[in-house]
């Protein structure tokens, strides 16, 4: 799982950094496809209308500046390495900061069209700061409902109910954390598992429990871990899980028997929303649920690698957002634009009011289960794959790939290496996307990530020196589509 975190408020650079931010026109236009922003199914955006307060063209703004956002800021993470200090957009989407720990990355912030902040400490600092936190999660007092990163202060909170501020600071310094690393947030959260919701269509478990479909993936569907364990059954549609974590994470996936069908929908109470990849969203982006109790509610991306601690447990890795939700809602699938981001976990408050509510982010589930994304968003591309930069190696596959998508390869499956040696491979992309290539071993319970290559660029070359056993290649695009190269060879 992606984890970031931060410390601080920070000093922010000269005036005249601030004046060259992400900024995007208003338009005068009728919601439509745009070169960088597709098209939003009706409701959906509909319900955007209704939660932000935009006409159709303040909607359709906001979603063409996200989209630029979200993959400014993923080239830059990728550019900057550990001087990266987070990402996030403002209120009204027309700005992007991009915080980092060296001033001389100012001109390559501005450069991307982004407002830099210098900060005290690194993403990958904050995030060591959580996996503290979250490696003494038994430890947790029950004053503290949960923490997060918050990029914006640059530091990580910790939250705590009425009453508890001195046992929240107890437990991070306990942790081993730098107090000027933290905050203290007094919240009236009382987040809990919504087992009794539907995100997108209804499922049954077992003797009647019912949780809702989150997306679509070859051969079943992901949803909530705390709506049934592996092995456990279902019901319409009928299936087995076959993988599921709660608490610690919040996911599982089921397989589904003959006879029904993943596509690539979302409901949207009424009509359907037309999937179209998993590419993640930047902090305070628009972010839209769907559940059967409340219907669709929208919001924002408040924060990431938020740590919840329910009566069961604490759940890590997960996404903060100020959409509303209620019981029925739970496992439920989040969209930004057409992008899937993740399934619904828990949180408080209802829709009356108002509520905090969480999401496993999907493309952690993706990866953990080695699972395929079913896309709506039409025919994958079919240009001849690229030139041979991946020639003489022993072995080749082709590859078709969309936009946020992940594929196994080889050919969906997996090699085995009886002796030791070195691994080594290269993925030929199209030009002008992003493609990330990783190598996984089984571990004999799950797939490890074992080596990686994430270069913001189509092309990526992985050698690893391992020992006898199976192995598989994982294709990411983050961002643009087309069809690929992979030339791999093993000992």
């Amino acid at each position: 799982m992606n984890r970031r975190v931060v410390a601080v408020t920070a000093v922010a650079f000269t005036a005249a950094a601030v004046v060259a931010g992400l900024t995007i026109p208003a338009s005068a236009g009728v919601p439509a496809p745009t070169a960088t922003a597709p098209a939003v199914a009706p409701d959906a955006f509909t319900a955007m209308q209704r939660d932000f307060r935009l006409d159709a063209a303040g909607v359709a703004v906001r979603l063409d500046r996200e989209a630029t956002a979200s993959r400014t800021q993923l080239a830059l993470r990728k550019t900057l390495g550990a001087r990266f200090g987070g990402a996030w957009l403002s209120a009204d989407a027309s700005t992007l900061t991009v915080a980092v720990t060296d001033q001389e990355q100012a001109s390559r912030v501005r450069a991307a069209g982004a407002i830099p902040r210098l900060v005290a400490r690194s993403e990958a600092q904050l995030d060591e700061a959580v996996a503290r936190l979250d490696a003494n999660a038994a430890a947790a007092p029950r004053a503290v409902p949960g923490w997060y990163v918050d990029v914006v202060t640059n530091s990580v909170v910790v939250l705590a109910r009425s009453g508890g501020t001195a046992a929240a600071t107890a437990f991070a310094k306990a942790s081993g954390l730098d107090p000027a690393a933290v905050r203290v947030e007094l919240s009236t959260e009382d987040p809990r598992p919504l087992i009794d919701v539907i995100g997108g269509n209804a499922y049954f478990i077992g003797a009647g429990t019912r949780c809702s479909v989150g997306f679509s993936v070859n051969g079943g569907f992901v949803t909530a871990g705390h709506c049934g364990t592996t092995g456990s059954t279902t019901s319409q549609p009928s299936g087995t899980f076959r993988g599921s974590s709660f608490p610690g994470n919040d996911y599982a996936w089921v397989q589904v028997a003959a006879g029904n069908t993943p596509r690539g929908l979302v409901n949207g109470y009424p009509g359907t929303v037309t999937v179209s990849g998993s590419q993640d969203a930047a902090i305070g982006a628009s972010v839209c649920r769907s559940g059967s109790t409340t219907g669709w509610h929208c919001g924002t991306i408040q924060q990431r690698n938020a740590s919840v601690t329910y009566p069961q447990g604490t759940v890590t890795g997960l996404v903060r957002t100020n959409v509303c939700a209620e019981p029925g809602d739970s496992g439920g699938s989040w969209l930004s634009g057409n992008q899937a981001q993740g399934v619904t976990s828990g949180g408080s408050g209802n829709c009356t009011s108002g509520g905090t509510t969480y999401f496993q982010p999907v493309n952690e589930i993706l990866q953990t289960y080695g699972l395929v994304l079913v896309t709506g968003g039409g025919t994958p591309p079919t240009t001849p794959p690229p030139g041979g930069s991946c020639t003489g190696r022993e072995f080749t596959v082709n590859g078709s790939i969309t936009s946020g998508a992940q594929q196994i390869q080889p050919n969906g499956s997996y090699y085995q290496s009886v002796v030791s040696g070195t691994h080594s491979a290269c993925l030929d992309g199209p030009t002008g996307t992003d493609l990330d290539l990783y190598l996984q071993k089984w571990t004999g319970a799950s797939w490890a990530t074992v080596a990686t290559s994430d270069s913001p660029n189509p092309d990526e070359q992985i050698s690893y020196a391992g020992t006898a056993g199976y192995y598989r290649y994982v294709v990411h695009a983050y961002s643009g589509s087309g069809a690929y190269v992979l030339g791999y060879s093993n000992p």
